[in-house]
């Protein structure tokens, strides 16, 4: 056996292509000794090699069953990316390895150091050492020297230590997405609108892209270790965190509510876990053997079984999609869905306090003359409805996570507690939002009823803004119905990773449909609020499509070379780094120049939807143009006085613009003001002309129809006139500009 072990270690280093960057000594090193070939006389259940050149010599753990008798000989194969490298035929009894020749059936468990050749270390190149997570295997065939037959194959992958699943890029992307949000949240408060739009529709577009990739690594596919391990760098944006003391008050839960929590990681001493790194149906080698002997499995061994991983005959098990995130995460797979919940619940909590904790803040500052009593005025005086809309945005921003966690959790059941918390927040989170949608849905509607604009209630209403903005914020306001595709899009993508695990070429091709449908339809319909907006939630688009296609291949069900499918998870890796890199700058640097600038609204060119007339900001408050002075005087601006459209409202005016619509009665324009505005005082009305132009009968009657005597039913029936709607067909109004009636 120690020959058979001294020959893939002595080209461990010529395949190395994995090394960490904190390594203070080179190494090349291998976990698990996985299984190549059905009914394998040579199994494993533990195998730890370590390699380090310095000594020339590698540290060798392994526990086996060997039932080879006879002489035998060792085909060596070892290859990186796909590429073999290196080819050999070792004789054990010239290696002189006393119980090798021949080979006897026994079981071992032994721990040794073997030396390696100094030409065989002579022969690794430096970058074996240098590059992270080189997807390199070396591959062992157990022939009889008489017959030539294959009776055992096994393969070890190898690694260097380095790769890009770090500790610093987790928390560097956490702290700027974070940020992000925060700070379109402050600016919205400092009154500054359009430019919280801008952050909060950037910072949003972030996250999402972070979550798209945590997703690629919790699909069933084979994923070189470059994308796994990349991947595994956003898991936090799904609630995938380990935290010690909380994992131990999980398994106590599960245990508690009649569950059978798993054991992997205490039993890795005595059985190696492989990471799926080829495909699935490669990974079942072994699982006819393991299928067969399932009676005999111990109970945790069978529970494992059962939920998803592969047993191999030797005892080992194969962790692959979903449970393959929770091990490379150092969580166990039953403590997954609830590591995922308790974050996603802790989030929406310290969202809430931090929000309590600003008003309480401000009110402190208020009362002690410190801030001036008109900063965040709108916050302080609605910061339940703000508190509600935010509570509304972290569900959004949660949704894929509890879709895709939930649902994972109905196949497994890891307790029946646990499965009723998957229903509740499934159902919940799902509910909540698509009465969100239906609620923008109606508002706008309305508006578009009353106004002929959906702009009009969406952004003059200070109530429906805060609380249900964040679902449309950042579309323009003729695309406001866009957030029911984002919700369709986000459930159905969740559904495939979810219930799909054990078949990664479904997900892939589910995925490359879902993903081109949602790109077709981004670019065709352009929703996003503006150029800058659409052109960076199309190019995120484009890239998610592009890793969809490349899960495709990495499946390698069209049996493309395996050189070219190593190459494409390098690709996948340089492109995904690339654009993450672009989106953070892009969000650092916009949000700090919302912070730093006095008046951050005019960078931002004003959006085609004429919102900015609508919505109250602190450089929009001076209306100079005719629609502005318009749109401040039904928010009632000018008085000091907040519109606030509630159901009530809406319905009553509704009932008096169908009222006049039949002529049912004819009302001047005071008291059709102070009707729409309940509580409002008779005041002048806004002079829309400048008075330097002159003044003509027709005009007067438009500035003050009291004055004329001119009725406001009659004013609408002059309007109406063919002359009038033939001037209203070739020059829009500026309450239709942007909202789809100019064309």
């Amino acid at each position: 056996m120690r020959s058979f072990l001294r020959a893939p270690l002595a080209v461990l280093a010529m395949l190395g292509m994995t090394a960490s960057p904190v390594a203070a000594e080179k190494m090349l090193l291998s976990n698990s000794l996985n299984l190549c070939q059905q009914d394998s006389s040579l199994q494993a259940s533990l195998f730890n090699v370590v390699y380090t050149p310095g000594n020339n010599s590698a540290s060798v753990t392994m526990v086996a069953t060997s039932s080879v008798q006879g002489k035998v000989k060792f085909d060596v194969e070892a290859s990186a990316y796909g590429y073999t490298f290196l080819r050999q035929t070792l004789d054990p009894c010239d290696l002189g390895l006393a119980g090798l020749c021949p080979m006897v059936a026994d079981k071992l468990s032994f721990g040794f150091n073997l030396p390696v050749s100094k030409s065989a270390s002579d022969n690794i190149p430096g970058i074996a050492y240098q590059v992270p997570d080189l997807d390199a295997t070396v591959r062992v065939r157990v022939n009889l020297t008489g017959t030539g037959e294959t009776i055992a194959c096994v393969e070890a992958d190898i690694s260097n230590g380095k790769t890009v699943n770090l500790l610093g890029v987790k928390w560097a992307t956490a702290v700027i997405a974070g940020l992000a949000l925060v700070s379109s949240a402050i600016i919205n408060g400092l009154g500054h609108s359009n430019t919280a739009a801008h952050v909060a529709a950037n910072s949003l577009a972030l996250f999402g892209y972070f979550q798209s990739q945590a997703i690629v690594g919790l699909t069933g596919v084979r994923l070189p270790p470059i994308v796994a391990a990349w991947t595994q760098d956003f898991q936090w944006s799904m609630g995938i965190i380990r935290v010690g003391f909380m994992q131990t008050i999980f398994t106590w839960y599960q245990r508690a509510t009649g569950g059978t929590p798993s054991t992997l990681f205490d039993s890795l001493t005595t059985v190696s876990v492989e990471v799926q790194k080829r495909s699935l149906q490669v990974a079942r080698a072994g699982l006819d053997l393991a299928k067969r002997s399932v009676a005999m499995m111990p109970k945790s061994a069978l529970t494992l079984f059962k939920r998803g991983n592969i047993t191999t005959g030797s005892g080992s098990y194969v962790v692959f999609g979903i449970q393959r995130v929770a091990f490379k995460a150092g969580i166990e797979s039953t403590n997954l869905f609830l590591t995922g919940l308790v974050f996603f619940w802790l989030f929406g909590l310290f969202t809430a306090g931090a929000v309590v904790a600003f008003k309480g803040l401000l009110e402190l500052l208020g009362k002690r003359g410190l801030i001036k009593a008109d900063r965040f005025e709108d916050f302080r005086n609605g910061w339940i409805t703000v508190l509600k809309g935010i509570l509304f945005r972290v569900c959004l921003i949660g949704f894929p996570q509890m879709v895709i966690l939930c649902l994972w959790e109905f196949t497994q059941v890891d307790s029946p507690a646990e499965v009723l918390l998957a229903v509740i927040f499934f159902f919940g989170t799902l509910f909540t939002l698509c009465w969100g949608a239906s609620k923008v849905i109606r508002l706008a509607r309305r508006s578009i009823a009353m106004h002929r604009n959906p702009a009009y209630i969406l952004y003059s209403d200070p109530q429906a803004l805060n609380k249900w903005g964040f679902l449309y914020v950042q579309f323009r306001a003729s695309a406001y119905y866009f957030i029911i595709p984002v919700l369709f899009y986000t459930l159905i993508k969740g559904m495939f990773i979810a219930l799909a695990q054990r078949s990664g070429v479904t997900q892939a091709i589910s995925l490359i449909i879902i993903e081109a449908g949602f790109l077709i339809a981004g670019s065709v319909l352009r929703p996003w609020m503006d150029k800058s907006t659409n052109s960076i939630n199309i190019a995120i688009s484009v890239v998610n499509f592009i890793n969809a296609i490349f899960l495709f291949i990495f499946t390698n069900v069209i049996d493309v070379p395996l050189l070219v499918v190593g190459v494409v998870g390098v690709v996948l890796f340089v492109l995904n780094a690339v654009m993450s890199l672009v989106l953070i700058l892009m969000v650092i640097f916009s949000t700090a120049l919302s912070l730093i600038r006095k008046n951050p609204d005019a960078r931002y060119q004003f959006m085609s939807d004429d919102r900015a007339s609508f919505m109250k900001s602190q450089s929009q408050l001076n209306a100079t143009t005719e629609l502005d002075a318009l749109a401040a005087t039904a928010r009632g601006d000018k008085l000091g006085y907040k519109a606030a459209f509630d159901n009530e409202s809406l319905e009553s005016s509704d009932i008096r613009k169908n009222n006049e619509a039949s002529g049912s009665y004819s009302i001047s324009a005071t008291e059709s003001q102070n009707s729409f505005y309940p509580g409002a005082q008779p005041h002048a009305p806004v002079p829309l002309f400048p008075a330097q132009r002159g003044a003509s009968p027709l005009r007067e009657s438009v500035v003050n129809p009291q004055a004329s005597g001119v009725s406001l039913a009659q004013q609408r029936t002059h309007t109406a006139s063919p002359a009038s709607g033939h001037r209203s067909q070739h020059n829009a109004s500026p309450w239709q500009r942007g909202a789809g009636y100019d064309h």
